[in-house]
């Protein structure tokens, strides 16, 4: 068998091997919710659907960290802790959703939205709006629990105080730092030095999302498999600039993407107010007059089409884009030098490099 064939093989195992655990987990908590009573359906219905789709980025990292340190290909371990962190990436979807004020998510209506509408459906009383928010505060917070729950059943490599645990807390309460200092640029941001508002929204970036989308579950994987300091380390090397530039990207598209490929309207970014490392660039590179255009219409509730195009004739015309597109250029070589130096064999080596190459060039 190629390394291809073997490569393509033992991935979609695993992928497969995560979505049926995904699935017996939930149903088995699906059981105690409906003995609580079967309104409780429509929160894990909501769970059930996020967690169903996406590209399990952040499970197929843990399993190449995992396979990379010397675990045994499809392991039990490794299968539970990549259920967890899908759990955990929807419980960050749900919320961030909320925060974010977005009605769409890949392709649908977000959690919160659904909640909304079925208010609305039902005709009941009071606002369906801050139903709908409650609702899927609750769910998200439902979803965390289930995601503490699933890696927990990992067993003693999870166990309080192992590296795999330290990493699995660290995780979670940096994404949650970073929400906040993302939702503090969105309203401080103004009124701050715009010299400074690169390097706040890199930050921004680093722990709400680049670290819990590659760094941490690379080395998840590794601890859980046993993997010493030097190989975490290593694989911090590689995939901390790889998860940046994931970002990035993503960030490029909330702005110029494709909404029939990304799922999300046209511009959602500006109109969610994001002040992204690509809109801090365009702060600090257009005149007076564009940038202050920016800051006066960056998540108005009434930003038109018209608004959205001269933003981005902003962005490309004072070179925002292009430094934003450098950046993810230095971050994807910075980590794909790091992966030529870790000492892996070939096939978790090759699916890290597959991985990276589909993270840096991605349209959705």
């Amino acid at each position: 068998m190629s390394l291809a064939e073997q490569l393509r093989l033992e991935q979609s195992d695993y992928v497969a091997a995560v979505a049926g655990k995904l699935t017996e987990f939930l149903t088995s908590r699906q059981a105690v919710m409906s003995s609580i009573s079967q309104d409780i359906d429509p929160l894990m219905g909501s769970i059930s659907n996020l967690v169903t789709g996406g590209k399990r980025l952040r499970a197929l990292m843990c399993y190449w960290g995992w396979r990379g340190a010397g675990g045994e290909a499809g392991a039990a371990e490794v299968v539970t802790a990549g259920s967890a962190l899908e759990l955990f990436q929807a419980a960050a979807l749900i919320h961030d959703d909320i925060i974010d004020r977005s009605d769409t998510r890949r392709g649908g209506p977000s959690v919160h939205r659904r909640f909304i509408e079925l208010h609305e459906a039902q005709g009941w009383a009071l606002d369906s709006e801050r139903f709908g928010h409650a609702a899927a505060i609750l769910t998200g917070d439902l979803c965390l629990s289930f995601s503490e729950e699933s890696f927990t059943e990992i067993g003693h490599r999870a166990a309080s105080g192992s590296p795999a645990r330290l990493i699995f807390n660290l995780m979670r309460a940096e994404v949650m730092a970073g929400q906040y200092l993302d939702i503090l640029e969105e309203v401080a941001g103004p009124r701050r030095d715009r010299a400074g508002a690169v390097s706040r929204a890199q930050s921004i970036i680093r722990f709400k999302s680049a670290k819990y989308s590659t760094e941490h579950p690379l080395a998840l994987g590794g601890a859980l498999a046993g993997a010493g300091d030097e190989l975490l380390r290593g694989y911090s090397a590689f995939a901390l600039p790889l998860g940046e530039a994931f970002q990035l990207r993503d960030d490029v598209l909330g702005v110029f993407g494709d909404p029939v490929t990304t799922g999300k309207p046209a511009g959602d970014d500006l109109r969610e107010g994001k002040r992204t490392v690509l809109v801090a660039f365009a702060l600090d590179q257009a005149s007076a007059v564009e940038s202050e255009f920016i800051d006066a219409k960056l998540g108005s509730p009434d930003l038109s089409d018209a608004d959205i195009e001269e933003i981005r004739r902003i962005i490309v015309d004072c070179g925002a884009l292009q430094a934003t597109e450098v950046l993810i250029e230095e971050f994807g070589k910075a980590a794909f030098a790091a992966l030529d130096l870790l000492p892996l064999q070939d096939l978790p080596k090759t699916a890290l490099r597959r991985l990276a190459e589909a993270t840096v060039s991605r349209a959705a």
